[in-house]
């Protein structure tokens, strides 16, 4: 290959993001879900992984997904509704970044991100169509529409 065909391939790539796999990341129907995931979500283009059932957005990240997570339980985290994908939100208080896990879904989908850098409401409505690949068999019992997420 010459020089002059490897330099636009090299341009072209970014860096690949280290993901640790879920638990359940090879359940079939992340599979489903991780097939129909965006491209971008906002300005942030979609970057290779090294685990199964992950997905990252941004260089560095902006947004990281894993599918197969342990499936929440019962939780005084609220619970936030987006295009009927219910979502448990926690926030870490020391670093400010949320984890959004799907709630009444298995397996579950998490999803982390830092709301000062990109905007959450942004990210599950773009993420909300891929998440529905896995069926709900429950809702949250109590949906907070007032986080500001």
């Amino acid at each position: 290959m010459s020089s002059t065909l490897l330099l636009p391939l090299l341009a072209g790539c970014a860096s690949v993001a280290s993901v640790d796999a879920a638990p359940d990341a090879a359940n079939p129907l992340c599979a489903e879900m991780m097939v129909v995931l965006p491209e971008a979500i906002d300005d942030a283009e979609r970057r290779s992984t090294t685990s199964q059932a992950t997905a990252a957005w941004g260089d560095p990240s902006k947004v990281v997904l894993r599918c197969g997570v342990e499936v929440p339980g019962p939780t005084t985290d609220p619970c936030v509704s987006v295009n009927e994908v219910d979502w448990v939100a926690h926030e870490d208080e020391a670093t400010s970044i949320w984890t959004l896990t799907t709630y009444g879904r298995t397996p579950a989908t998490e999803v982390v991100l830092d709301p000062n850098v990109i905007p959450s409401s942004t990210v599950l409505a773009t993420l909300s169509d891929a998440a529905q690949k896995i069926p709900a068999s429950k809702k949250c019992v109590s949906v907070d529409k007032s986080v500001n997420l």
